[in-house]
């Protein structure tokens, strides 16, 4: 344990502000009859009705849910884990955006609600590379278990003690820790005299109980991060619920509708290899960037990052697919991995553009993701694979907030569709917003190379796209930006007016 260390800077786990949706999404069309409800007693008894069963199953789910109490408080105590008819905000659940190393963390807690928080902390996708070992006993157990083997990067141990007593417990267990090794404490007194003193005494941090997961989580992130790197930059994954989805699409729009509207510094990784779109679609020739970077992630620095990536705008860069038949693409889960962590020392925002397959590296890439979104055409097989696909992210991602649902290509005409009331009611999880079909927009967009809120700006899938940014970035439009392309926030006259776009109905609900 080293002496008099910089004072960790006390962590602020409140998430990011944001402007509430509250249910709010684009349902272009008539919903007609209500949800489908239970079979009733004349009902033939064979009666298909997939979408109705897959809401019962998951309101069943809910009730089950609801019924057994958490082992410990969650973090996310005041979201439900399924949105049925909760409001839809921008910022979620809290969110912690970090890198963790891998390191040995052993904690020693001496409650059980503490060591249930730590096992989940452990559990969590951003300690996948950290391997966590978790006792009971406290700071008596740690002194006891490291007087015959050493001590591992980073110890966390809880004691319940008075400050005198807390304080000479720590100055028995500096006796046993190799140099170098970091310690976190979780006591019970909230007193900045007693965190000055175990500064003092070399102690990395000092936590108050009750702790949370992801205070844990922050807190170890927070040690061991590169001072050199200002940030950890947030990854946004984008996945089609089944083919022909559009969620290439979706991805490159909201991605380019961040960095071009909102004015923030975006990558786009496009990892669908034989087949990626992001090159054709920005009317830049492909070069073989990501291949290369997965062919030799352990070589990756800023340089050579730099150098295999598209500059498409001053603050948007590609990483474009090498669109060939010509390899198999036999890349192993971890190179993938590597190369997504490498990236995000680039850019405050990576999107991820994932293929409509299954494979290992995909399951790591949508369960390491900091948000997930999944886009849906309102169809049953999307529905169906929708649910598979919720379930598993919402199963692997416990301190996570949801995926969000995108519906894209609402309203071809003369196909029957899927109700986005009944769509969300089956999966548990409300649309963030719906997308309309508009072919020629899309396609003369496709085919120039454009993106929507350049080629057709005041279209409605236009500002779809720039909601969809502000709801993944947690930033809102710049206003001065918004006033020159004209879809500033209504004024007045604008609302007596009746104002039918997007944006005007968002933000008016929300006054």
């Amino acid at each position: 344990m080293t002496t008099a260390p910089k004072p960790f800077p006390s962590q602020d786990f409140d998430a990011l502000d944001g402007f509430d949706l509250d249910d709010e999404f684009m349902d272009l069309h008539p919903t007609g009859a209500g949800a489908p409800g239970p079979a009733s007693m004349g009902r033939i008894p064979d009666a298909f009705d997939p979408v109705g069963q897959m809401r019962t199953e998951t309101e069943a789910a809910i009730n089950t849910a609801g019924a057994a109490p958490p082992v410990a408080p969650p973090v996310v105590a005041a979201m439900p884990a399924v949105e049925m008819s909760t409001a839809l905000t921008m910022g979620g659940p809290a969110s912690v955006e970090v890198s963790i190393p891998r390191i040995g963390v052993h904690i020693f807690a001496e409650r059980q609600d503490t060591a249930a928080a730590a096992e989940r902390a452990g559990q969590d996708r951003r300690m996948a590379r950290a391997t966590t070992q978790i006792r009971l006993g406290g700071v008596q157990a740690a002194i006891e278990a490291y007087q015959a083997e050493p001590t591992p990067p980073l110890i966390i141990v809880e004691s319940l003690k008075a400050p005198q007593d807390l304080l000479a417990e720590i100055d028995q267990l500096a006796q046993v820790c190799d140099a170098g090794t970091k310690v976190v404490i979780i006591g019970a007194t909230n007193d900045i005299l007693l965190f000055r003193e175990l500064m003092r005494r070399g102690v990395s941090e000092y936590l108050v109980a009750p702790v949370q997961p992801l205070q844990l989580i922050a807190a170890i992130g927070g040690l061991f991060a590169d001072p050199a790197q200002p940030f950890v930059g947030r990854t946004i994954a984008f996945v089609g619920a089944r083919g022909g989805a559009g969620a290439s699409a979706v991805a490159h729009n909201t991605a380019y509708a961040m960095s071009e509207r909102i004015g923030v510094n975006t990558v786009i990784v496009d990892y669908d290899l034989p087949f990626g779109t992001a090159g054709l679609d920005f009317n830049q020739d492909p070069l073989n960037g990501v291949a290369d970077a997965l062919n030799q992630p352990d070589r990756l620095d800023a340089t050579l990052l730099d150098r295999m990536m598209v500059r498409c705008t001053d603050k948007l860069s590609l990483f474009a697919a090498p669109a060939t038949l010509e390899t198999d693409w036999d890349i192993g889960a971890e190179a993938f991995e590597e190369v997504t962590t490498r990236i995000r020392a680039t850019a405050p925002f990576v999107v991820l553009d994932l293929p409509h397959l299954w494979s290992g590296w995909m399951r790591r890439a949508l369960i390491a993701a900091d948000e997930v979104v999944v886009v849906a055409t309102p169809d049953l097989a999307s529905l169906r694979n929708a649910k598979n696909m919720i379930d598993l992210i919402k199963q692997g991602r416990p301190n996570d907030a949801p995926p969000r649902l995108v519906l894209n290509q609402v309203g071809i005409p003369g196909r029957p569709e899927i109700p986005a009331k009944d769509f969300g009611a089956a999966l548990g999880v409300h649309p963030s917003l719906s997308i309309p079909f508009d072919a020629k927009v899309f396609g003369a967009a496709a085919n120039n190379g454009q993106m929507i809120v350049d080629a057709a700006a005041k279209t409605k899938a236009a500002e779809a796209f720039e909601t969809l940014a502000q709801i993944v970035s947690r930033r809102e439009l710049p206003a001065a930006s918004a006033r020159a392309a004209g879809r500033a926030k209504p004024t007045a006259a604008a609302k007596s007016a009746g104002s039918s776009s997007l944006l005007g109905s968002l933000f008016s609900k929300k006054r």
